[in-house]
């Protein structure tokens, strides 16, 4: 992947994780370029197929493209970071992050984004007023 390409996957995501929104800055851990549609299910290294993600959120996502509604048990396509509104889906309450839809609830269980030491680093940088 080239550098331009890179530069700019980064900086549209504006400095935090497409799926939980985790400041970079703010983050002890790497961040990475993720496919949104994996390279094992034929997606391109193009910019409307990458998103910039904290390791937690790529790592449990993986090939993944969609998951179980725990909600409805229904098969669910995960959230696509170019193709939805990010408030439409999810929405913070505290640092315990709220699947609005289907698909902000699959995400949100797939990348299991509630684990609780997250969302303890979530309220921390609530507090500090940096999340």
């Amino acid at each position: 992947m080239d550098a331009a390409l890179l530069r700019l996957v980064r900086q549209r995501a504006g400095g935090r994780c497409e799926y939980c929104r985790l400041p970079e800055a703010e983050s002890l851990v790497p961040f990475e370029i993720e496919h949104i549609i994996p390279r094992k299910h034929r997606g391109r290294t193009v910019a409307g197929n990458l998103a910039w993600a904290c390791i937690y959120c790529n790592g449990y996502k993986g090939p993944n493209l969609t998951g179980r509604d725990p909600a409805t048990g229904k098969i669910t396509r995960l959230y696509h970071p170019r193709r939805h509104k990010w408030s439409y889906h999810f929405r913070y309450q505290g640092g315990t992050l709220i699947g609005r839809t289907a698909i902000g609830r699959t995400t949100i269980e797939v990348l299991q984004i509630n684990r609780p030491y997250l969302v303890a680093i979530r309220e921390v940088l609530i507090a500090a007023g940096v999340f």
